[in-house]
């Protein structure tokens, strides 16, 4: 079969451009409506992409003076998603550093149930010290900590959805037996972080496990992936760069004993689409020209991790900046942006006005026909296996790609144009995994 482009939708309220809720076509409540979600998913469902996914963060992730700021928990938001869709994933995002396995464990494989075999996992360390506080800690544990945590984490949650056989229910009516006891296990999990007896109180769910999703690229998070991941979304905003870590991260799948092909790439792009090249200037142009710069610079100045009153807005970046290795929150973000602007010689205002349309992932301005040609150059050399679609305005967007783009790609050979399967895995081409305590205990 001629490999195929995977596309995920990123759910983000009114557009991933932070001056979309500002548009008179905009809901600036989308974040909190049901409805606004179900007709996004419906759109993505319609044109066969593979998943939608939902970030979050257990803190108030961004200025509300500057744009929608509530979030609605995304597991619990998806299980009434799935309600009202058939085959479309539904992926969430969960820290391992503010949960307990067995609460998550628990939360995926009831979603995964109520799916019919849909749910994904977007595993997320979590870093900021205000995410922190929280949860009564003084200040974010240690980058390297938070990813040993992270490891344990996965550890732990793969013997809880393991803990029953996937032939444990037999539901015999006559006997009076509805499961068999010693096809139920507890775990035994004796570790640094966690203590954990089980088993878990959900049977084992139709994958197995829901898809393994990760979004960090430092270091520490490429290793993680390499061990863990079977989706990864990255942010990068050239085509070398893309292609370096599609490269990198495929090799390291090898070393650690995997097959490359089961760790999916997709590079988020925001792409923002007109009828004409001139069509799609005048959107862009009219959404950087709705930045509130004062919000922006703070956020800026955050992860950067200076004080807001060293970047001026018509001065470029602080020649001064603090090191990668001094910063414990988002490492790889903050390299990609400093290196950004360095190499383009932007100022703070022009990299305020990069950074609102993807905040690093790669922003494309065009017709239907372009966005579809660099979709395929980056698939065709060695850059992705497929993309993290993140419109800068919703629902417009989602609706110009389902709609244009996408039956581009279809006339091409390069995209569905029916689901093969049921489940998440099965559209990314990926197995259900064996039953691990299985393959322990012989």
């Amino acid at each position: 079969m001629t490999r195929q482009l995977h596309f995920n939708l990123f759910l983000h309220d009114t557009g991933h451009h932070e001056a979309s809720w500002r548009l008179p076509e905009s809901d600036p409540n989308a974040n909190l409506s049901l409805a606004a979600h179900q007709h996004l998913t419906r759109v993505a469902e319609d044109a066969k992409f593979d998943s939608v996914f939902l970030a979050d963060s257990p803190v108030l992730w961004s200025d509300p003076g500057r744009r929608p700021a509530g979030k609605l928990e995304p597991t619990l938001l998806l299980a009434a998603l799935a309600a009202t869709t058939s085959r479309i994933g539904l992926i969430a995002t969960a820290s391992t550093s503010y949960n307990e396995p067995y609460n998550l464990a628990r939360r995926f494989a009831s979603l995964d149930h109520l799916s019919g075999g849909r749910a994904g996992w977007n595993i997320v360390t979590t870093a900021g010290e205000a995410a922190a506080r929280n949860f009564g800690l003084a200040d974010q544990p240690l980058h390297k900590t938070r990813y040993e945590r992270a490891d344990e984490f996965l550890e732990v949650s793969t013997k809880l959805w393991d803990s029953w056989t996937d032939d444990a229910i037999v539901a015999d009516k006559e006997s009076g037996v509805h499961a068999v006891r010693d096809r139920v296990r507890d775990i035994g999990h004796h570790g640094a972080h966690f203590q954990v007896r089980g088993a878990l109180n959900v049977p084992r769910s139709p994958q197995g496990w829901p898809l393994l999703v990760q979004a960090g690229s430092s270091d520490n998070g490429r290793e993680f992936a390499a061990r863990w991941a079977e989706a990864i979304f990255v942010a990068n905003p050239t085509l070398a760069e893309s292609q370096e870590f599609y490269a990198d991260i495929k090799r390291r799948a090898v070393a650690a004993g995997r097959d490359p092909g089961h760790v999916v790439v997709l590079p988020g792009i925001v792409p923002v689409i007109g009828d004409s090249p001139a069509e799609a200037l005048e959107l862009e142009a009219e959404l950087e020209r709705l930045i509130s710069p004062e919000y922006a610079v703070g956020t800026l100045a955050t992860v950067l991790g200076v004080d807001v009153g060293r970047l001026r807005l018509d001065e470029p970046l602080p020649a001064d900046l603090p090191a990668e290795d001094e910063i414990e929150g988002h490492k790889s973000r903050r390299t990609l942006i400093v290196e950004w602007a360095r190499r383009d010689n932007l100022t703070v205002r022009q990299l305020i006005g990069k950074l609102g349309g993807g905040r690093g992932h790669r922003t494309f301005t065009g017709t239907p026909v372009q966005v579809a040609d660099t979709i395929q150059h980056y698939f065709e050399n060695g850059a992705a296996d497929g993309f993290n679609i993140m419109p800068a305005v919703l629902p417009s967007g989602i609706e110009a790609f389902a709609a244009k783009v996408v039956p581009i790609l279809q006339e091409r050979g390069l995209f569905r144009t029916e689901y093969t399967g049921r489940t998440l895995r099965e559209h990314y081409g990926l197995p259900r995994p064996a039953n691990t305590l299985e393959l322990i205990n012989g």
